[in-house]
């Protein structure tokens, strides 16, 4: 069974840092693409960024410039470094990753931006 767990949540003040990792059980992990998304209270789970097998990367627009999505391969691990929070960017964030029809998500990881 493919294992897929995220790390680096946390208590943050705003205009702080985090970097959330995720790792997975997956052999050919080069192979498949991985994204962040998050869901705060009351709300639908939502793309935070992808980054494909090629190293391109999306972002959705509330955290372009904030937000940074890489993969290490031979690790292997996604990350997610995360600059100038603000309040909004409190929720629960989950590591996927996919390969056509396969689609694998982590357990997630709280992160909170309050003073």
């Amino acid at each position: 069974q493919v294992q897929v767990v995220e790390s680096g949540g946390g208590l943050v003040q705003p205009g702080g840092s985090l970097r959330l990792s995720c790792a997975t059980s997956i052999s050919i992990f080069n192979l498949y693409r991985m994204g962040w998304y998050r869901q705060a209270p009351g709300k639908q789970r939502e793309l935070v960024a992808t980054i494909l097998t090629t190293g391109s990367t999306n972002y959705a627009d509330s955290v372009k410039g904030r937000f940074t999505i890489s993969r290490d391969d031979a690790k292997p691990v996604m990350s997610l470094q995360m600059n100038a929070l603000k309040p909004e960017d409190t929720a629960v964030y989950y590591c996927n990753v996919a390969r056509g029809l396969e689609v694998y998500w982590g357990q997630g990881t709280q992160v909170t931006v309050s003073s």
